[in-house]
């Protein structure tokens, strides 16, 4: 099946946004365990935009799971940051699991 705009909407931003934060952390911060967990949560958004590109269902859950970690971690910050990251993990959400993108990611029989 071909791969839904959607999906290569999204494998695409979470592959540049965790490549942008990663290296603005990498080289802007001072190596330290809180530069390491963050650029491994990068790494993370870069490996779930790259298996979504490549129709693996458990690359769904991966990015949906790393957008609610960052809805949690805004509501430390601001209500707005909060709000803005839920609104934009419901968007997210909701592509990666509607009809088209549910099929697109559905096992195919080897026959």
């Amino acid at each position: 099946m071909k791969r839904p705009w959607e999906v290569t909407i999204l494998g695409l931003l979470f592959v540049f946004a965790g490549l942008a934060g990663l290296f603005y952390h990498v080289t802007q911060d001072k190596l330290n365990w809180e530069t390491v967990l963050i650029s491994l949560l990068r790494l993370l958004a870069v490996i779930g935009g790259i298996f979504l590109l490549l129709g693996r269902s458990w690359a769904r859950w991966l990015t949906v799971s790393w957008l609610a970690l960052h809805v949690v971690i805004s509501a430390f910050h601001s209500m707005e940051q909060m709000a803005a990251h839920a609104v934009l993990l419901a968007i997210v959400a909701y592509f990666l699991f509607k009809d088209r993108a549910a099929n697109y990611f559905r096992p195919t029989a080897l026959t």
